[in-house]
């Protein structure tokens, strides 16, 4: 049949937020303005290499442990169809909203980070190279980290105001939390985890992507090997050999810290990395300034760009899709338009929803970007060290160029075409402003 052709050929994507908001969905259906479901979508890789939604199921926690409560909606076959499926389509997009805001971006970057960047103030001295290397990676962070929990992740706070998931924001947060694994927060790692791409050594950065025009994914490789690089030679100057990694009691109990007392919930699990050879320490480093400039700025940068107009991607639903036994049923028959509009949030929240995620989506005026290094003084008397954030800095200037390369090729659908926004999340520089580009060194917004 087809789905077998199609999953062998590895032609089917899914976006899948079943496990994540099924247990929440009684607490956030019980608010008269708020209305969800569990979903999932079931992508197909068009050959023109862009994802066509074929499937979205919907599900609701069901009354009968013998019989679920979902349904399946297909692209329309008629006008009734039609707006079954934008609804659900908007349903969708209501649960990837409070997942990305709170899963992805709050949890994964802001409050993952949070105590590798405490240890590291409590345990490397000033002059320690980690702490030097990492100090541009911390900038702003926990003073942004303050500002969420007492304005946007608060109890009553914006998030709860503004998106579907109400009260229940923290516990998806941390619900979510017991799955995160500092070893697939590195770019290859998670790709690959995702199901978007598998391991192949003949590849440029080892890793094959199953969809070949994945802008994230192509540019983020360049950026991940650049950091990999520089990493690499700086952790190689510093530190030799193994024995010169056990012989650090900072860097050690910097790490122990971040593990047994930051992410104290998890200590016990068996995929933390080792840090006993400089490879270790590469690899640990690596992820940590990914995570802190370009994982972040992929999920922050664009929010106003591709949320702002809410309608589109709205942050909750007020209304479910009524079935042909539902009293909502000829309202919605009658007037699909309006029963649409009036699911949608409310004119008000709308708006202030929009300038929330403009400020969010501001760089500001002192943004110090991937490549910019303040303080190269501080390295005055090792010119290999200098030498290699040189390169690194000239590194970022090349991606700039060709990510607006790519942006102009015909041939990638998915950054390039009419009504097609090229993809710049991961151009390195910006201006101040919203600008929907720029990767700052650090979580500073």
């Amino acid at each position: 049949s087809f789905f077998f052709q199609a999953i062998e050929r590895k032609k089917l994507f899914t976006l899948d937020y079943h496990d994540a908001f099924l247990p929440f969905l009684n607490s956030i259906n019980a608010h008269p303005d708020r209305k969800a479901y569990a979903t999932r979508t079931i992508f197909f890789l068009t050959q023109m290499g862009t994802l066509k939604p074929i499937a979205i199921e919907l599900s609701l926690p069901s009354t009968n442990p013998f019989k679920p409560s979902k349904q399946v909606i297909t692209p329309p076959v008629d006008a009734t169809t039609c707006w079954q499926w934008q609804l659900a389509k908007a349903h969708v997009c209501s649960n990837d909203s409070g997942a990305h805001e709170l899963i992805q971006h709050w949890l994964r970057t802001h409050a993952c980070m949070e105590p590798f960047i405490i240890a590291a103030r409590r345990h490397l001295s000033a002059m320690h190279p980690i702490l030097k290397l990492l100090h541009p990676h911390m900038r702003y962070t926990m003073d942004i980290n303050a500002r969420a929990r007492e304005l946007l992740i608060s109890a009553g706070g914006i998030i709860e105001s503004l998106f579907s998931t109400k009260e229940c924001s923290m516990e998806i947060t941390s619900f979510a939390y017991k799955n995160w694994r500092f070893d697939m927060e590195s770019l290859p790692a998670d790709l690959i985890r995702r199901g978007v791409a598998e391991l192949d050594p003949t590849e440029p950065h080892g890793i094959k992507l199953l969809i070949e025009d994945y802008p994230y994914a192509n540019d983020g490789l360049l950026i991940w090997s650049a950091i990999e690089r520089l990493v690499k030679d700086y952790v190689n100057y510093y530190y030799p050999d193994s024995n010169s990694i056990r012989s650090d009691p900072e860097l050690n109990t910097w790490y122990y810290e971040s593990i047994n007392v930051g992410h104290a919930d998890l200590r016990h699990e068996s995929w933390w990395p080792n840090l006993s050879t400089p490879k270790d320490l590469v690899s640990i480093l690596t992820t940590l300034i990914w995570v802190s400039s370009a994982k972040h700025a992929a999920l922050n940068f664009g929010q106003y760009h591709y949320g702002g107009y809410v309608p589109v991607r709205p942050s909750y639903m007020r209304r479910l899709i009524p079935n042909e036994d539902d009293p909502e049923y000829q309202n919605f028959i009658s007037d699909p338009e309006g029963y649409f509009v009036s699911s949608l949030p409310c004119l008000r929240e709308m708006a202030f929803l929009m300038s929330i995620l403009e400020i969010l989506s501001t760089h500001s005026e002192d943004e110090e970007y991937l490549g910019d290094r303040k303080e190269l003084s501080t390295w005055r008397g090792s010119p290999e060290i200098i030498e290699a954030f040189y390169r690194f800095s000239m590194e970022m200037k090349a991606i700039e160029k060709e990510i607006e390369k790519r942006n102009s090729d015909t041939k990638l659908r998915n950054r390039c075409g009419a009504g097609v926004s090229p993809y710049q999340l991961l151009v390195p520089s910006s201006e101040p402003g919203v600008s929907c580009r720029g990767v700052p060194n650090s979580i500073s917004i």
